[in-house]
């Protein structure tokens, strides 16, 4: 437990202007494979809303988990490929996933900011015990116009604020244009928001606290602190904006919290995987059509290597083979290391399919434009003899892993970023977060698994403690019955696999769908670049329009 002395503590904490460019990375002035792009927006317009507002179709920390028996440990195989997966949802958010031995620059912060913290209640829906955190927050107001500009709030995804504050340049960008303040909300349970410190992960004691609902409560009287501490800005009519999971939150947060939010943009934020509310499979069927339609004979290469693997993993002269061959920093010694090994070149591809941008970038590793175009050029032969496929494979994964050629070897253990939290998704996993997941091998290019809920249930009850929920979430924010909201524009990129669990068409006139065909996982948050295809800076366009209108609206009823 940390409690503050203060409501409010403020670090002055100076950053120098600077736009978002990732060290060693600079964004191209035209993509190199801009010929080989989807086919943009047809020239039929989606019809006007009552705003205005053309809509529619755009373009046509820890060292493990602690057991309940006192151990201390990794999750089991099983649990690892549930899990992880689950956990690739945040901003793209591979925190969990493999990646060679390299030390990561920092991301610069795209201009000044303060960052700040505010005494929160650990349990605001409780009343028997007043334990408080330091939650904290980055407040950026150089563009901001007193008693007139709108706050412009980023509801915090699982890992470090400054993270997403420095990868979300969208709001940056659009900050000037309306006068905006700009303000990052950490989530509790990351980053440094922590309720009992060291302690937070300990057990699911501890850990209870560490929900969706909470986070939201945690926005709302932030929100209300900075209204009536902050002056001028009393009648600040504040917009929710996040992608994936912030996406799913900003969603949230106006439905929970209308008096609060006059809108919110959720991108790439998959409200409906979960239940039934669509099938389990379509996720990696988005996942295989990027590659279908990236190369001849990209998915069918891929679709064929888990034969491969598991012909040349049941020998030793297999493994070792394979262990060469992949450059593994640990070599393969077991039938499960070549397990971990498909699971890992899974994870890869489905990485890749979340940051498939336009341009060159160093969202999870360093990549080049388009980058399964360029995965797929070493996969057009799928019936090549098992060696000579997967030395094909290891030159495209190597391609993800080691673009810029410093590593010495692969590791399928070190994690492709430090800045999103494992543990704490792990546990949001096993309790509220439950998204069904599973493939066949025909729909898809992965080997068939199937959902396995009475699995998972299993070992999330021997790590913390608790059982999964898996229709908490539908019981809490309504499922596909949410009509009654108003005020939400949902944005989804179609190459980004999430897209499968998202709102991809209009429910009401203000409750809106864009589809962004070219788009990948969240591109329409990130900053402006030369090479933005045309349905991105529609989208954007259009995203604008929308806040214009929310802004204005709420100014009149003051």
């Amino acid at each position: 437990m940390r409690r503050s002395p203060n409501r409010d503590a403020a670090r002055q904490t100076s950053h120098p202007a600077r736009p978002i460019r990732k060290p060693g990375v600079q964004p191209p002035s035209h993509s190199p494979h801009a010929r080989h792009r989807p086919r943009s927006a047809g020239s039929r317009r989606p019809p006007a809303s009552p705003w205005g507002c053309r809509r529619g179709a755009v373009g046509g920390s820890g060292a493990g988990i602690k057991r309940r028996d006192g151990g201390r440990g990794r999750p089991s195989p099983l649990l690892l490929a549930m899990l992880r997966l689950l956990l690739l949802l945040l901003l793209g958010a591979a925190g969990a996933l493999p990646a060679p031995r390299r030390r990561r620059a920092a991301v610069p912060p795209p201009a000044p900011y303060l960052t700040r913290y505010l005494r929160q209640q650990i349990d605001h829906f409780g009343f028997d015990e007043n334990l408080t955190f330091q939650q904290r927050y980055l407040v950026a107001d150089q563009y901001w116009k007193k008693d007139n500009g709108p706050i412009l709030f980023y509801t915090g995804n699982e890992g470090d604020i400054t993270w997403f504050c420095n990868n979300t340049g969208f709001m940056w960008d659009v900050a000037e244009e309306l006068n905006a303040m700009l303000v990052f909300a950490e989530h509790r349970y990351y980053g440094e928001s922590l309720p009992f410190g060291n302690e937070s992960f300990s057990d699911s004691k501890h850990l209870n606290y560490l929900t969706s609902e909470q986070a939201l409560a945690d926005f709302a009287v932030l929100i209300e602190y900075l209204k009536t501490t902050i002056a001028g800005a009393r009648y600040s009519p504040v917009i929710a904006i996040g992608g994936s999971y912030g996406g799913m939150l900003a969603a949230w947060f106006r439905m929970k919290y209308p008096h609060v939010v006059v809108g919110a943009l959720a991108a790439s934020a998959p409200i409906w995987q979960f239940g039934d509310l669509v099938p389990c499979g379509t996720y990696f069927s988005v996942v295989t059509n990027d590659f279908k339609t990236s190369g001849t004979g990209c998915s069918e290469s891929i679709r064929n290597s888990w034969n491969a693997i598991n012909h040349l993993s049941s020998t030793d002269a297999g493994l070792q083979w394979l262990s060469s061959t992949f450059h593994l920093c640990s070599p393969l010694k077991n039938h499960q290391d070549a397990a971990i090994l498909k699971n890992w070149l899974s994870e890869t591809w489905i990485n890749l399919a979340m940051v498939n941008y336009p341009y060159k970038a160093d969202f999870l590793q360093p990549l080049p434009a388009w980058p399964i175009k360029e995965v797929c050029k070493f996969l057009k032969d799928p019936g090549l003899s098992d060696k000579l496929l997967l030395q094909n494979v290891f030159q495209a994964v190597n391609l993800y892993y080691n673009y810029s050629g410093e590593a010495s070897c692969l590791d399928m253990s070190e994690t492709a970023t430090k800045n999103l939290g494992q543990l704490g998704w792990y546990y949001q996993a096993c309790t509220e977060m439950v998204m069904p997941m599973c493939t066949d091998g025909v729909n898809d290019m992965f080997e068939p698994q199937k959902w396995d809920f009475d699995a998972l249930s299993e070992e999330c009850y021997r790590l913390w403690g608790v059982r999964p929920r898996p229709s908490w979430i539908l019981s809490v924010y309504g499922g596909k019955n949410i009509s009654s909201h108003s005020n939400i524009v949902f944005s989804n990129g179609g190459l980004d696999p999430w897209s499968a669990g998202g709102v991809t068409k209009n429910i009401t006139d203000s409750l809106v769908a864009i589809v962004i065909p070219d788009g990948a996982h969240h591109l329409d948050l990130r900053s402006r670049n030369p090479a933005d295809p045309k349905s991105v800076q529609q989208a954007r366009a259009l995203e604008i329009c929308y806040m214009k209108q929310w802004i204005e609206k709420a100014r009149r009823s003051h």
